[in-house]
């Protein structure tokens, strides 16, 4: 399960149907800019309190394993000196940090997988907004083209005589590049969420290669320890 709920009112599925009944599309698109910037800002920290966590588990680790080793230690020295009873004692000890390593050794594991599940999303989270940020720049200029092109279609309208009607066909040739224009914005507005997608799904597949080519590296290595 993932570890960040999403909550946003509006996400990259749902954002390409919105748009395309909304009558203000960029004040749309805002909100979904907006949202996602807050998403990233609280996931970062969630991000460092993840850290620190991490790393309190791998001091505790620590901890554990050095005096598993102490303990150890010191029952050879009292065995040497012949006395027993303090090596049962130390032994003893030494098997309750044992436990202790095996307790943090699984939370601390379970924090790193948690830190690189928290690095993906977040990458996927700025991806989005980047993608969506660069689609608005460039559907806002051609909205932009649009309204001047309409202004200069109001003035043409002014002139009388009989030049209006080539210039009543040069208007429809713009409203219908208009319309195309704004279909092919949606289009690809359409398409982005799913190359944000599958850009998410190949990140997330390098890392889990990497991280079994980890573990069958550690488990040659073990293997050929004598």
């Amino acid at each position: 399960m993932s570890v960040m709920k999403r909550v946003r009112d509006i996400t990259v599925a749902t954002l390409n149907d919105r748009l395309e009944g909304s009558e203000d599309p960029v004040r749309l698109i805002d909100q979904f800019l907006m949202s996602t910037k807050q998403e990233i800002t609280a996931s970062e920290k969630l991000y460092q309190q993840v850290l620190m966590h991490a790393n309190l588990m791998k001091n505790q680790l620590l901890q554990a394993e050095s005096m598993r080793d102490k303990r150890e230690q010191q029952a050879l020295l009292a065995l040497k000196a012949g006395e027993e009873h303090v090596a049962k004692m130390a032994l003893q000890e030494k098997i309750i940090h044992e436990e202790k390593v095996a307790q943090y050794s699984e939370l601390y594991e379970q924090s790193k997988n948690t830190i690189i599940e928290l690095e993906e999303q977040l990458n996927l989270l700025k991806s989005e907004y980047q993608t969506v940020y660069d689609k608005r720049q460039y559907y806002v200029a051609r909205m932009e083209n649009i309204r001047i092109q309409q202004q200069m279609n109001q003035r043409a309208q002014s002139y009388g005589g009989p030049n209006n009607i080539p210039r009543m066909f040069n208007r429809l040739e713009d409203r219908v590049s208009d319309l195309e224009l704004e279909a092919r914005s949606l289009r690809d507005l359409k398409r982005m969420g799913q190359d944000a997608m599958y850009q998410a799904g190949s990140q997330l597949q390098s890392v889990l290669d990497r991280e079994l080519d980890r573990l069958k590296q550690k488990l040659d290595n073990d293997r050929r320890e004598p």
